[in-house]
């Protein structure tokens, strides 16, 4: 039996980083399904609830036994968590009047328990959309945002509380201090250690591997490299080969980059495999973001056994090895009762067949990206592969949007109307862009227009017009900054799609923000910086582009990244310099709501 923390999994985006957080706070934790026997937490401290997309009244809600809160575990809800305590004690839960996502100030009424030695006020992170509206008997308010008056409850001689914001992500300031709190009001040992983890990895790839060799897919990122790593400790490299594909949507030079760096850490292990051409084909005509990211999982696949085929390897002798991230699983809809965010490369329906099988293999698939820097610092990688900027499987494919040029996704003018009045009361202008990007809202996906502002503004304005707006309006997930030229112009949706010279543009372009980030001294500032092309026009032929840069731990939360102002505009009038570009674009959108990635 273990003494650590029960997570419930509702099927909320942020379930295993509550595990993740409580780990990095020396506990051991461990995920369940809601409706697991009470008896399998028996020898627990306490239980955690997670959020999760649906509501509590919906009818099919996920299946929750309810003896869990008759065990007399201390217990803490988050989001869907708080609301379904709140339900089962006989409170009521109810749509709110407004969303909130994002950045929310958390007035505090007791620093105790939970909130012991904190100030009054605290910046918290909310997603949801739903309030609880009555407490339970012997429940009282905690602490209150301006949008939802039970934002922190709880009853203290039962010791079950109730939160309506995460305290898990990293963007509520004092999240882990008030986890803390709860594992201190539990009497959880501290006994947890990454180091424990390399060793219990290492014989879980030893006993699941067997006699069999590993074939593992290796982009160069952190992920990957890690999992190459910890593949040839555990079971040596003359048994682990890893395959690095070029898929044509790479950034400029960078798989020559990636197979230098390895080799000079003494990866011998590793094959170079270009099959830009393939991957073209496969994405020929395609537009809809899921459909791309599906195309490109089933292209590395199909490169995978032609590279087998070709060197005469028995596939039957063979496991894939994914770097695969907890992140990835879950915006997959990976898990039971989570919404599809976005398909990872890593997760079609080829590799879940695979899955099913038994045929793969993925180390890393309950940690997050911080956890993996760690990991790789155990392993003895160097700090330029640990911290090497995070760029997603399907590269550069995700970050230049295509379109049939239709005018299929016209906007809604009630939406920009209602948006508008909120930027004009900030000074700004705002139009909505006639095209969609993928976000997640409350747990779910969204794909809604984007709003561009535009006129004289600071980032504080900009961060608050972003969180109104998309507050507000839920037809827009996201909002972007003018930065060039100095008026917006009437720019109209083109037909276009994944081409070798558009792809062209969008690797200047992209090197040009990566060297200027590098020559400012920023790139450590920024997590990541997506680089987008959209197919935005007023002429025909030149296109938009957008700055995307957040700073994140973990990749499930995440702020855009406030550069210097004379930095972007400087950046901004050099990439118009590139040619084939007419706007440049600043991404002030926080995830939620928006994704990191436009698709």
């Amino acid at each position: 039996m273990q003494n650590g923390i029960a997570v419930l999994d509702f099927g909320g985006q942020y379930a295993h980083l509550i595990a993740n957080r409580v780990r990095r706070l020396r506990v051991y934790s461990e995920v369940f399904r809601p409706d697991v026997d009470a008896t399998a937490v028996n020898g627990y401290s306490g239980l955690i609830l997670s959020g999760g997309p649906a509501s509590v009244y919906d009818p099919d809600q996920p299946a929750f036994n309810r003896a869990h809160l008759k065990t007399g575990l201390p217990v803490l809800g988050l989001c869907y968590g708080h609301q379904l305590v709140c339900r089962e004690l006989g409170g009521e839960v109810a749509r709110g009047d407004i969303r909130e996502y994002g950045s929310a100030e958390l007035r505090i009424q007791s620093t105790t328990g939970l909130f012991a030695g904190m100030e009054s006020s605290q910046v918290v992170w909310m997603s949801h959309g739903d309030v609880v509206g009555r407490l339970p008997e012997g429940f009282e308010v905690l602490g209150a945002t301006e949008d939802c008056a039970t934002a922190a409850v709880g009853d203290a001689r039962r010791n079950v509380y109730g939160l309506q914001f995460h305290p898990e992500v990293a963007h509520t300031a004092r999240g882990m201090d008030i986890l803390d709190n709860f594992l201190n009001i539990c009497k959880a040992p501290r006994t947890w250690t990454m180091a424990n983890y390399v060793e219990t990895a290492t014989k879980e790839i030893q006993e699941r591997v067997g006699r069999k060799r590993v074939f593992l897919l290796v982009s160069g990122g952190v992920d990957s490299s890690v999992a190459f790593a910890l593949f040839n400790r555990a079971i040596g490299p003359e048994r682990v080969l890893g395959l690095h594909i070029n898929n044509g949507f790479m950034r400029k030079g960078e798989s020559a980059e990636v197979s230098d760096a390895l080799t000079s850490e003494g990866f011998e292990n590793l094959i170079v495999e270009d099959a830009t051409q393939a991957f073209l084909l496969s994405t020929e005509g395609v537009v809809e973001p899921e459909e791309k990211r599906l195309a490109v999982g089933r292209a590395f696949l199909e490169v995978k056994d032609r590279v087998l085929a070709r060197m005469e390897l028995d596939s039957d002798g063979w496991l894939l090895g994914q770097g695969t991230l907890y992140p990835d699983t879950i915006e997959s809809g990976g898990t039971e009762h989570a919404a599809v965010i976005k398909t990872h490369h890593n997760r079609v329906d080829a590799v879940e067949e695979l899955i099913a099988r038994g045929l793969v293999i993925e180390p890393l698939a309950h940690l997050y990206k911080d956890e993996v820097r760690e990991l790789g610092i155990a392993l003895g990688l160097p700090p330029h592969l640990i911290w090497r900027q995070p760029f997603p499987g399907p590269g550069l494919s995700v970050r230049c949007l295509c379109s049939r040029g239709d005018g299929a996704d016209t906007p809604q003018a009630e939406a920009e109307e209602a948006a508008r009045d909120i930027a004009v009361r900030a000074g700004l202008g705002l139009r909505l862009l006639p095209l969609k990007s993928v976000g997640v809202q409350g747990d779910f996906r969204t794909y809604a227009h984007p709003a561009v502002v535009w006129g004289e503004a600071n980032w504080e304005v900009l961060e608050d017009v972003s969180t109104r707006v998309t507050n507000a309006v839920s037809a827009i997930n996201r909002v972007v900054y003018l930065l060039a030229p100095s008026a917006l112009p009437e720019l109209k949706l083109k037909r276009a799609f994944l081409t070798q010279s558009r792809l062209d543009l969008l690797r200047a372009v992209d090197a040009l923000a990566m060297a200027a980030l590098e020559r400012e001294g920023l790139s450590k500032t920024v997590s990541q910086m997506p680089t987008v092309l959209l197919p935005l026009t007023s002429d025909g032929v030149a296109e938009t582009v957008v700055l995307r840069p957040v700073e994140t731990p973990d990749f499930m939360t995440a702020r855009f990244s406030a550069l210097p102002f004379d930095f972007v505009r400087k950046l901004a009038r050099e990439i118009l310099d590139v040619g084939g570009v007419e706007a440049v674009f600043y991404d002030v959108t926080h995830k939620p709501p928006g994704t990191v990635e436009w698709e």
